[in-house]
């Protein structure tokens, strides 16, 4: 089973997460099938097997996040080499195909989210990224054609 690195701030929020879905969650899906249910025939009842779908789709997100979290290490950023572009590092990426410079903070495919600025270390960039250092010159390619990034600095937050 693939191990998963996540920062502490990742991993608690995926937990309280987790946490809301179990009690929240299941409490209000409970509500709504028995809602559902109180309304009479279960055979063209919409509103019971929309209500049996959604909690389908719960105890799914809860078993991944279970699974995410039971596959878990939090990264201890004290033994990473600041020097290399690494999980939690902010690197600062020149795009020589438009001239425009950005920020990434590199992080696992759980705490991704690109409107914050931060790629997953299985995205084709940051894989590209990963064990680079300042000044290097990688050729990424992506849905949208290749990619020429200059790393300009590296940075740990």
């Amino acid at each position: 089973m693939a191990k998963n690195y996540l920062s502490k701030e990742g991993y608690e929020r995926l937990d309280a997460e987790l946490k809301d879905l179990k009690t929240r969650g299941r409490k209000e899906i409970a509500e709504e099938i028995a809602e559902a249910r109180a309304k009479g025939d279960l055979s063209e009842n919409a509103e019971y097997d929309a209500a049996k779908e959604a909690q389908g789709m719960l105890e799914k997100r809860i078993a991944e996040l279970e699974n995410t979290l039971a596959t878990s290490s939090i990264i201890d950023e004290k033994n990473i080499d600041s020097s290399k572009a690494y999980l939690l590092s902010t690197v600062e990426i020149k795009n020589h195909n438009v001239g425009k410079t950005m920020n990434y903070m590199l992080v696992s495919k759980d705490e991704a989210d690109f409107s914050s600025g931060k790629i997953s270390v299985d995205s084709p960039i940051g894989a590209a990224l990963l064990g680079k250092e300042v000044g290097d010159i990688i050729e990424v390619k992506v849905p949208a054609g290749n990619l020429k990034l200059e790393i300009l600095s590296i940075s740990r937050s």
